[in-house]
């Protein structure tokens, strides 16, 4: 089994920052992409960045030149530093990872965090 741990949501004001915290732990062979996803109440989980092992990244339109995605390969960690937020960054974001359980599995399984609220006050 496949565990990822959030931490760094919480409430913050507009124009502030706040770092988004994820780390995979478990049956872990190794760790394909890695992403944050974020959802408000009565629509879909959206996409908000990507980031490959080798750090190729991709992010959201709303939130390129604002968020950034990174990842610690050795830790299964990956981070989200947000800055300039407004109140339509306010969601749970969710945190993801295609992982390949072990060497003798070729395929991987994407598994989620629990999430973790931004709020973004006006």
């Amino acid at each position: 089994q496949v565990q990822l741990v959030e931490s760094g949501g919480g409430l913050v004001q507009a124009g502030g920052s706040l770092r988004l915290s994820c780390a995979a732990s478990g049956s872990i062979f190794g760790i394909n992409d890695m992403g944050w996803y974020r959802q408000t109440p009565g629509n879909q989980r959206e996409l908000v960045a990507t980031i490959s092992p080798e750090g190729s990244t991709n992010y959201a339109g709303a939130v390129k030149e604002r968020f950034t995605i990174s990842r610690d390969n050795a830790g299964n960690t990956v981070y989200l530093q947000m800055s300039s937020l407004t109140p339509e960054d306010t969601a749970v974001y969710y945190c993801s990872a295609d992982v390949r359980p072990t060497i003798s599995t070729l395929r991987t399984f994407r598994y989620w965090g629990q999430g973790t609220q931004v709020t973004v006050s006006s």
